[in-house]
């Protein structure tokens, strides 16, 4: 129990603090639970983060929920959930209420810009390390490169399961005989845990998810209510989209303003200030959900909206986990991963150029306050989330 509290409150601040989308995501946790907490080394964090990227869904969310499961179980992985999504969920569902007064008028706010501009060092710095930690070869930097050479060249978001699916070809067959010193230090940290998974449970997870995916339109024909639908066409959101984050979004809009639930309008300003909150941007469907007349009013539309689109994730995760922890420990699937992991460095390092430094860096001043942010994490070795915290404060008075 001790274990799952821990892993709620890790998890809430990070919900609290974790600006900047799945990748700054990915950075942040990567600083708190590798470099600070120490629950993973840095090629079980990479492993972990590789079998999210393969799977649908939100990639961040589903790696806090493997961090939380190799923690405390699965009540640590509902702990992990919990804490990362609740902030930004209710503070969605709140705006989704109150969208008539607030508008859209977030995009251009002086904080916001603040914290655009302190998440690209923050993602830079996890860069660094992992370049360090996971191309120790030259072989490694190699894969890196093309990786991120490929996903800069094409824009396809599903580019990036073919990348990573060609770093595991590449590692297993340049890697095979280079011992993974990184993998042998499993168990060596201090949170690391051997958690027992049924493989009857993953394969009745990996069921259930198709089951839910082809079942639950048909249902719809046979039980319509705006509960069900809502549900319905958040799952199918969250288990159709590859790489998650900004990914879902033409899939939402298809999904809620095309039959007439949300306005155009109000989807702009709901995904304006999901861009201004913490947290997993999945959290969007609780805003659009608050605004879906159904039982339960906003409150209760939004919980519906918000189960549908994770449900995907979950259960993907609890199907193959029990599955993956076994097949890691082979050597081939070690080499495999190897290359894997240096192809994961590649995505990031072009996640840092295109969305991050190009929508955040444009003025001199904008280089400038960079400059400071980095003195502030890098060199005054303040925590990242307070580093973000002080951005954002001094982006009103920059930016404001």
């Amino acid at each position: 129990m001790k274990n799952v509290l821990e892993v709620l409150r890790e998890f809430f601040l990070l919900g609290l603090t974790s600006f900047g989308g799945p990748t700054a995501h990915v950075a942040f946790f990567r600083d708190r639970f590798v470099g600070v907490k120490k629950w993973l080394t840095e090629s079980e964090f990479a492993d972990q983060l590789a079998l999210c990227q393969f799977l649908p869904g939100p990639a961040s969310s589903q790696l806090g929920l493997t961090i939380g499961w190799r923690r405390a179980g699965w009540a640590g992985a509902l702990a992990a959930w919990t804490g990362f999504t609740l902030p930004s969920a209710l503070a969605l569902t709140a705006f989704g209420i109150g969208v008539m007064a607030f508008g859209g008028g977030l995009e251009g706010a002086g904080w916001l810009r603040g914290l655009q501009i302190a998440v690209v060092i923050v993602i830079a710095n996890a860069v660094t390390s992992m370049w360090k930690g996971l191309c120790p070869g030259k072989l490694h930097k190699l894969i890196a490169l093309a990786a991120g050479g490929v996903i800069l060249a094409t824009s396809p978001a599903w580019m990036q399961i073919v990348v990573i699916a060609l770093g595991a070809v590449a590692g297993l067959i340049f890697l095979a005989e280079k011992k993974d010193d990184a993998a042998d230090s499993t168990g060596s940290c201090e949170g690391f845990h051997p958690v027992k998974s049924s493989y009857a449970l993953g394969i009745t997870c990996l069921a259930l998810f198709f089951v839910l995916l082809f079942g639950l339109p048909l249902l719809t024909k046979f039980a319509p209510g705006q509960p069900l639908e809502a549900f319905t066409a958040m799952y199918r959101s969250g288990s159709l989209v590859f790489g998650g984050g900004h990914v879902v979004l033409p899939l939402l809009s298809e999904e809620v303003v095309g039959p007439g639930w949300v306005t155009r309008e109000e989807f702009l300003a709901g995904y304006g200030a999901a861009q201004a909150v913490p947290g997993p941007l999945f959290t969007f469907s609780a805003f659009l959900g608050s605004l879906i007349e159904g039982p339960g009013g906003a409150w209760g539309m939004a919980l519906v909206s918000l189960l549908g689109i994770f449900l995907p994730a979950w259960l993907l995760v609890m199907g193959v986990m029990p599955f993956w922890q076994g097949a890691v420990r082979r050597p081939g699937v070690r080499a495999a991963l190897a290359g894997t992991n240096a192809a994961v460095v590649g995505l990031l390092g072009a996640a840092l150029y295109e969305p991050v430094w190009v929508g955040a860096i444009q003025s001199a001043t904008d280089l400038l306050f960079l400059l400071g942010v980095s003195a502030a994490l890098l060199v005054l070795k303040w925590p990242s989330w307070l580093v973000v915290v002080l951005a954002a404060v001094a982006g009103w008075g920059v930016f404001g």
